[in-house]
């Protein structure tokens, strides 16, 4: 994994806001910057967001319709242009992925943090291979086998974020309910718990337990994720995934939203070493 690949997903969103100030300080509308380059207005929206990849010409006569005429500044942006469209390492693995999740992959291997709520079943940073494959099968039920085996794959190659040099601080809260629910048999449930109570102790992650005992909490709409970046033009990430979509959320009211339930679960739930204790004890009783 090379580790500069997931950064094409930020790059793409830094020229796009870019772009997008551009466009406002020079009073233009979206849909006037789309006539320039024989687009829509959801395509000016697109790019802005980082949604697309960039074609130079497109990037050149909006930055002529902007009046940016400084080579350098243009030379610049259009080297980011290009930057930004090399297809990151997960781009091997489009077949097996839904359409909307090669960008969160993107977004996960370049944030700085990331913090998440889980209550299905274990995170996909935290699963073991034998958990990785039943939650697979599971999900993909008429897949080839060999599909399968891709998937958890990709699943194995993101986890390796956890432990690079430049791993990202990672902060989950998994309900009770995902470690209780089987998923694979009870070796497989065991190991899992056990690599939880052991990568819990890794300085980099810390692992939260919403017990049942709370009843209910702020997390009452649904697993979800907050990927923050080193970038400072970039606003923090809220990922919603569905059953057919995902959602991508960069509005800062949208995402003080998630970020108050979280610190409400945070604050409800057991501190790190208390949910490790609740982990042994799953431990014990499986």
């Amino acid at each position: 994994m090379s580790a500069g690949e997931p950064g094409s997903v930020v790059r793409r969103m830094l020229l796009g806001s870019q772009l997008r100030r551009l466009r406002e300080a020079r009073g233009i509308t979206r849909e006037a910057a789309g006539y320039s380059i024989r687009a829509s207005e959801s395509k000016i929206s697109r790019m802005e967001l980082g949604r697309v990849s960039f074609k130079t010409r497109d990037v050149e006569d909006l930055l002529t319709l902007y009046g940016i005429t400084d080579e350098q500044e243009r030379a610049s942006l259009l080297s980011l242009a290009k930057e930004a469209n090399v297809a990151g390492w997960w781009h091997s693995y489009s077949d097996v992925l839904p359409s909307w999740f090669p960008t969160y992959v993107g977004l996960e291997g370049a944030a700085s943090l990331i913090r998440a709520y889980e209550v299905q079943f274990v995170h996909g940073l935290l699963q073991t291979e034998a958990y990785a494959h039943a939650v697979v099968r599971r999900g993909m039920q008429g897949a080839s086998e060999a599909d399968v085996e891709r998937r958890v794959a990709l699943r194995l190659e993101r986890q390796k974020y956890l432990v690079d040099e430049r791993a990202p601080d990672f902060h989950i809260i998994l309900d009770e309910a995902a470690l209780r629910r089987p998923y694979g048999d009870r070796t497989v449930m065991r190991g899992q718990l056990q690599h939880l109570i052991d990568i819990s102790e890794r300085p980099n992650v810390r692992l939260q337990v919403v017990p049942f005992s709370l009843g209910g909490h702020s997390g009452e709409s649904g697993a979800f994720t907050i990927l923050s970046f080193p970038e400072s033009d970039l606003s923090d990430v809220v990922y919603l995934e569905q059953l057919t979509s995902a959602l991508y959320l960069d509005k800062a009211e949208d995402v003080a939203q998630y970020e108050k339930a979280l610190k409400e679960l945070q604050s409800d739930s057991p501190g790190p070493s208390e949910s490790r204790d609740l982990l042994r004890g799953l431990l014990q009783l499986s």
